[in-house]
Protein backbone atom coordinates (compact mmCIF):
# COMPACT_ATOMS: atom_id res chain seq x y z
CA UNK A 1 0.00 0.00 0.00
CA UNK A 2 1.23 3.46 -0.79
CA UNK A 3 2.88 5.12 2.20
CA UNK A 4 0.60 8.14 1.86
CA UNK A 5 -2.42 5.97 2.62
CA UNK A 6 -1.01 3.87 5.45
CA UNK A 7 -2.22 6.17 8.20
CA UNK A 8 -5.49 6.97 6.45
CA UNK A 9 -6.96 3.44 6.38
CA UNK A 10 -7.80 0.97 9.15
CA UNK A 11 -8.93 -2.65 8.83
CA UNK A 12 -12.05 -4.48 10.03
CA UNK A 13 -12.66 -8.24 10.11
CA UNK A 14 -16.40 -8.83 10.42
CA UNK A 15 -16.88 -11.62 12.97
CA UNK A 16 -20.28 -11.13 14.62
CA UNK A 17 -22.42 -13.62 12.69
CA UNK A 18 -24.23 -16.55 14.30
CA UNK A 19 -23.08 -19.16 11.79
CA UNK A 20 -26.42 -20.98 11.83
CA UNK A 21 -25.79 -22.83 8.56
CA UNK A 22 -22.49 -24.15 9.89
CA UNK A 23 -24.10 -25.93 12.83
CA UNK A 24 -23.37 -28.14 14.67
CA UNK A 25 -19.76 -26.91 14.38
CA UNK A 26 -20.74 -23.43 15.55
CA UNK A 27 -22.32 -24.90 18.68
CA UNK A 28 -18.72 -25.55 19.77
CA UNK A 29 -17.09 -22.32 18.68
CA UNK A 30 -18.11 -19.22 16.68
CA UNK A 31 -17.66 -19.49 12.92
CA UNK A 32 -14.63 -17.14 12.72
CA UNK A 33 -12.78 -19.47 15.12
CA UNK A 34 -13.34 -22.60 13.03
CA UNK A 35 -9.93 -23.72 11.75
CA UNK A 36 -8.95 -23.85 8.11
CA UNK A 37 -5.58 -25.51 7.78
CA UNK A 38 -3.20 -24.41 10.50
CA UNK A 39 -5.17 -21.40 11.80
CA UNK A 40 -8.67 -20.07 12.35
CA UNK A 41 -10.68 -18.22 9.73
CA UNK A 42 -10.30 -15.09 11.85
CA UNK A 43 -6.53 -15.48 11.86
CA UNK A 44 -6.50 -15.74 8.05
CA UNK A 45 -8.51 -12.51 7.83
CA UNK A 46 -6.29 -10.66 10.28
CA UNK A 47 -3.17 -11.84 8.46
CA UNK A 48 -4.45 -10.48 5.15
CA UNK A 49 -5.05 -7.10 6.80
CA UNK A 50 -1.91 -7.05 8.94
CA UNK A 51 0.31 -7.46 5.87
CA UNK A 52 -0.70 -3.90 4.99
CA UNK A 53 0.69 -2.49 8.25
CA UNK A 54 -2.58 -0.86 9.30
CA UNK A 55 -4.49 -0.74 12.58
CA UNK A 56 -6.88 -3.67 12.92
CA UNK A 57 -10.31 -4.19 14.44
CA UNK A 58 -12.74 -7.08 14.89
CA UNK A 59 -16.43 -6.86 15.70
CA UNK A 60 -18.09 -9.61 17.71
CA UNK A 61 -21.51 -10.61 19.02
CA UNK A 62 -22.08 -14.39 18.92
CA UNK A 63 -19.29 -16.05 20.87
CA UNK A 64 -17.80 -12.67 21.73
CA UNK A 65 -16.00 -13.95 24.82
CA UNK A 66 -14.41 -16.80 22.87
CA UNK A 67 -13.24 -14.32 20.25
CA UNK A 68 -11.87 -12.03 22.95
CA UNK A 69 -9.99 -14.93 24.53
CA UNK A 70 -8.62 -15.95 21.15
CA UNK A 71 -7.36 -12.46 20.37
CA UNK A 72 -5.76 -12.25 23.81
CA UNK A 73 -3.93 -15.52 23.12
CA UNK A 74 -2.40 -14.42 19.82
CA UNK A 75 1.33 -13.72 19.81
CA UNK A 76 2.12 -10.04 19.60
CA UNK A 77 4.08 -10.40 16.39
CA UNK A 78 2.40 -7.32 14.93
CA UNK A 79 3.04 -3.76 15.99
CA UNK A 80 -0.66 -3.13 15.56
CA UNK A 81 -3.03 -4.06 18.35
CA UNK A 82 -6.39 -5.53 17.44
CA UNK A 83 -9.30 -3.44 18.65
CA UNK A 84 -12.32 -5.56 19.61
CA UNK A 85 -15.73 -3.93 19.10
CA UNK A 86 -18.25 -6.01 21.05
CA UNK A 87 -21.91 -5.67 20.07
CA UNK A 88 -23.56 -6.88 23.30
CA UNK A 89 -27.27 -6.42 22.68
CA UNK A 90 -27.56 -7.58 19.06
CA UNK A 91 -25.46 -8.07 15.96
CA UNK A 92 -25.31 -4.75 14.11
CA UNK A 93 -24.73 -6.02 10.59
CA UNK A 94 -22.06 -4.85 8.18
CA UNK A 95 -23.01 -1.16 8.24
CA UNK A 96 -23.94 -0.99 11.91
CA UNK A 97 -20.56 -2.48 12.80
CA UNK A 98 -18.88 0.43 11.02
CA UNK A 99 -21.12 2.89 12.86
CA UNK A 100 -20.00 1.45 16.20
CA UNK A 101 -16.37 1.97 15.13
CA UNK A 102 -16.67 5.67 14.28
CA UNK A 103 -14.83 6.98 17.39
CA UNK A 104 -12.02 4.47 16.81
CA UNK A 105 -11.80 5.24 13.08
CA UNK A 106 -11.35 8.94 13.83
CA UNK A 107 -11.32 10.18 10.26
CA UNK A 108 -9.81 7.15 8.56
CA UNK A 109 -11.20 5.08 5.73
CA UNK A 110 -11.90 1.40 6.32
CA UNK A 111 -10.82 -1.81 4.59
CA UNK A 112 -13.37 -4.52 5.41
CA UNK A 113 -13.10 -8.30 5.07
CA UNK A 114 -15.32 -11.14 6.25
CA UNK A 115 -13.86 -13.35 8.98
CA UNK A 116 -15.81 -16.35 7.71
CA UNK A 117 -14.27 -16.33 4.23
CA UNK A 118 -11.10 -18.15 3.15
CA UNK A 119 -9.28 -16.12 0.52
CA UNK A 120 -5.74 -15.32 -0.62
CA UNK A 121 -6.33 -12.08 -2.50
CA UNK A 122 -3.70 -9.36 -2.78
CA UNK A 123 -5.23 -6.66 -0.60
CA UNK A 124 -2.13 -4.50 -0.88
CA UNK A 125 -2.68 -4.14 -4.59
CA UNK A 126 -6.40 -3.54 -4.02
CA UNK A 127 -5.69 -0.60 -1.71
CA UNK A 128 -2.55 0.81 -3.30
CA UNK A 129 -4.10 3.29 -5.75
CA UNK A 130 -7.33 4.04 -3.88
CA UNK A 131 -8.19 7.74 -3.85
CA UNK A 132 -9.75 7.60 -0.37
CA UNK A 133 -13.05 9.03 -1.64
CA UNK A 134 -14.74 6.31 -3.68
CA UNK A 135 -16.46 3.12 -2.56
CA UNK A 136 -14.38 0.22 -3.89
CA UNK A 137 -15.19 -3.49 -3.86
CA UNK A 138 -12.94 -6.45 -4.58
CA UNK A 139 -14.83 -9.34 -6.15
CA UNK A 140 -13.94 -12.78 -7.45
CA UNK A 141 -17.02 -12.73 -9.69
CA UNK A 142 -16.63 -11.53 -13.27
CA UNK A 143 -17.71 -7.92 -13.78
CA UNK A 144 -20.03 -6.08 -13.84
CA UNK A 145 -20.67 -6.06 -10.11
CA UNK A 146 -24.24 -7.06 -9.16
CA UNK A 147 -26.05 -7.93 -5.92
CA UNK A 148 -25.11 -11.58 -6.56
CA UNK A 149 -21.39 -10.93 -6.95
CA UNK A 150 -18.96 -12.19 -4.34
CA UNK A 151 -17.39 -9.58 -2.04
CA UNK A 152 -13.85 -10.40 -1.00
CA UNK A 153 -13.09 -7.00 0.52
CA UNK A 154 -14.39 -3.45 0.40
CA UNK A 155 -13.04 0.04 0.96
CA UNK A 156 -15.22 2.63 2.64
CA UNK A 157 -14.19 6.31 2.72
CA UNK A 158 -14.49 8.21 5.98
CA UNK A 159 -17.02 10.63 4.47
CA UNK A 160 -19.44 7.67 4.25
CA UNK A 161 -18.31 5.73 7.32
CA UNK A 162 -18.94 8.84 9.43
CA UNK A 163 -22.62 8.83 8.45
CA UNK A 164 -23.37 5.25 9.55
CA UNK A 165 -25.12 4.62 12.85
CA UNK A 166 -24.54 1.72 15.29
CA UNK A 167 -27.87 0.04 14.57
CA UNK A 168 -28.63 -3.18 12.66
CA UNK A 169 -28.08 -2.39 8.99
CA UNK A 170 -26.17 -3.57 5.96
CA UNK A 171 -23.62 -1.98 3.64
CA UNK A 172 -25.53 -3.14 0.56
CA UNK A 173 -28.73 -1.40 1.67
CA UNK A 174 -27.13 1.81 2.95
CA UNK A 175 -24.05 2.27 0.75
CA UNK A 176 -23.36 -0.12 -2.11
CA UNK A 177 -26.79 -0.08 -3.77
CA UNK A 178 -26.87 3.70 -4.03
CA UNK A 179 -23.24 3.93 -5.16
CA UNK A 180 -23.89 1.30 -7.83
CA UNK A 181 -26.98 3.15 -9.06
CA UNK A 182 -25.04 6.44 -9.19
CA UNK A 183 -22.14 4.86 -11.05
CA UNK A 184 -19.74 5.82 -8.27
CA UNK A 185 -18.97 2.28 -7.05
CA UNK A 186 -15.64 0.96 -8.31
CA UNK A 187 -15.47 -2.82 -8.58
CA UNK A 188 -12.12 -4.59 -8.96
CA UNK A 189 -12.10 -8.14 -10.28
CA UNK A 190 -9.46 -10.59 -9.07
CA UNK A 191 -10.07 -14.23 -9.96
CA UNK A 192 -8.90 -16.68 -7.40
CA UNK A 193 -10.00 -19.07 -4.72
CA UNK A 194 -12.51 -17.42 -2.41
CA UNK A 195 -14.71 -19.65 -0.27
CA UNK A 196 -17.46 -18.38 2.00
CA UNK A 197 -17.39 -21.03 4.76
CA UNK A 198 -21.07 -20.63 5.55
CA UNK A 199 -21.89 -24.34 5.23
CA UNK A 200 -20.08 -27.50 6.30
CA UNK A 201 -19.64 -28.45 2.63
CA UNK A 202 -17.88 -25.19 1.79
CA UNK A 203 -15.93 -25.26 5.04
CA UNK A 204 -14.56 -28.70 4.14
CA UNK A 205 -13.78 -27.45 0.62
CA UNK A 206 -11.75 -24.56 2.06
CA UNK A 207 -9.66 -26.98 4.10
CA UNK A 208 -9.10 -29.19 1.07
CA UNK A 209 -8.02 -26.14 -0.93
CA UNK A 210 -5.50 -25.24 1.77
CA UNK A 211 -4.10 -28.79 1.97
CA UNK A 212 -4.22 -29.70 -1.71
CA UNK A 213 -6.83 -32.37 -1.06
CA UNK A 214 -5.15 -34.06 1.88
CA UNK A 215 -6.87 -34.51 5.24
CA UNK A 216 -6.16 -31.79 7.79
CA UNK A 217 -5.19 -32.73 11.35
CA UNK A 218 -5.25 -30.03 14.00
CA UNK A 219 -2.66 -29.51 16.69
CA UNK A 220 -2.91 -32.04 19.51
CA UNK A 221 -5.37 -34.26 17.64
CA UNK A 222 -4.97 -38.03 17.98
CA UNK A 223 -5.67 -39.96 14.79
CA UNK A 224 -5.45 -43.73 15.19
CA UNK A 225 -7.87 -44.60 12.38
CA UNK A 226 -8.00 -43.59 8.70
CA UNK A 227 -8.89 -40.29 7.06
CA UNK A 228 -9.96 -39.43 3.53
CA UNK A 229 -10.59 -35.77 2.65
CA UNK A 230 -11.47 -35.01 6.26
CA UNK A 231 -10.72 -32.44 8.94
CA UNK A 232 -9.89 -33.26 12.54
CA UNK A 233 -10.05 -30.27 14.87
CA UNK A 234 -7.30 -29.59 17.40
CA UNK A 235 -7.51 -31.90 20.40
CA UNK A 236 -10.02 -34.25 18.76
CA UNK A 237 -9.60 -38.01 18.45
CA UNK A 238 -10.21 -40.62 15.76
CA UNK A 239 -10.26 -44.20 17.09
CA UNK A 240 -8.46 -47.13 15.40
CA UNK A 241 -11.68 -48.62 14.02
CA UNK A 242 -12.82 -45.42 12.30
CA UNK A 243 -12.45 -44.37 8.68
CA UNK A 244 -13.66 -40.82 8.17
CA UNK A 245 -14.50 -39.86 4.59
CA UNK A 246 -15.52 -36.29 3.68
CA UNK A 247 -16.09 -35.53 7.34
CA UNK A 248 -15.26 -33.04 10.08
CA UNK A 249 -14.42 -34.39 13.54
CA UNK A 250 -14.84 -31.59 16.05
CA UNK A 251 -14.46 -32.74 19.61
CA UNK A 252 -17.38 -35.10 20.32
CA UNK A 253 -19.15 -34.30 17.05
CA UNK A 254 -18.72 -35.75 13.58
CA UNK A 255 -20.29 -34.05 10.59
CA UNK A 256 -20.34 -35.83 7.22
CA UNK A 257 -20.56 -34.00 3.90
CA UNK A 258 -22.60 -35.86 1.31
Amino acid sequence: MADSLTGDVAGLALAAGAGLRLRPLTLLRPKPLCPVGDRTLLDWSLKSLDLLGIDLSVNAHHGAEQIRDHLDSLPSASEHNVYLSVEPAEALGTAGAVGALRPWLDGRGLLIVNADTFQRSNLSQFVSNWNGEQVRILTATALPFTPRSSVVASLLPWRIASTLEPRPSGLWELVWRQALAEGSLEAVYEPGPVIDCGTVQRYLRANMLWSGGESVIGEGAEVLGRLTRSVVWPGSKVSPSEHLVDAVRAGPRTVYVR
